[in-house]
């Protein structure tokens, strides 16, 4: 499996099988982070119907780890998309050495 390529992406690009196994781990990455928050929203919606003053209070560091996983998955997405793009452009140049232990993507700094 190692260094096959993929067709199917309807224009004739390949695609390295270590380029799909990296979008796919973080695919995966994604949706444990995204399971995560519907449980954190759960349980801060919870703490806040209950009006229990500890609840609130415990709803300030959901909410933090909330926005945290929220930043996360952004920037899992824009590697992801950094990466395809990456991708196709070493498809359409012809080069298939594209290095799978090299760093997917550029991180995206808030100011």
């Amino acid at each position: 499996m190692e260094g096959e390529t993929f067709s199917g992406l309807g224009n004739g690009a390949q695609v390295d099988t270590k380029i799909l196994q990296s979008f796919h781990k973080n695919f995966v990455q994604v949706q444990s982070i995204l399971d995560k928050n519907r449980l954190l929203i759960n349980e801060i919606n919870q703490n806040h119907d209950s009006k229990v003053p500890d609840n609130l209070s415990r709803n300030v560091g959901l909410i933090r780890e909330l926005n945290n996983n929220i930043r996360r998955v952004v920037d899992l997405y824009g590697d992801l998309s950094t990466s395809f793009s990456k991708s196709m452009e070493a498809s359409s140049d012809g080069d298939s050495s594209l290095r799978s232990d090299a760093k997917l993507g550029m991180k995206r700094f808030r100011s």
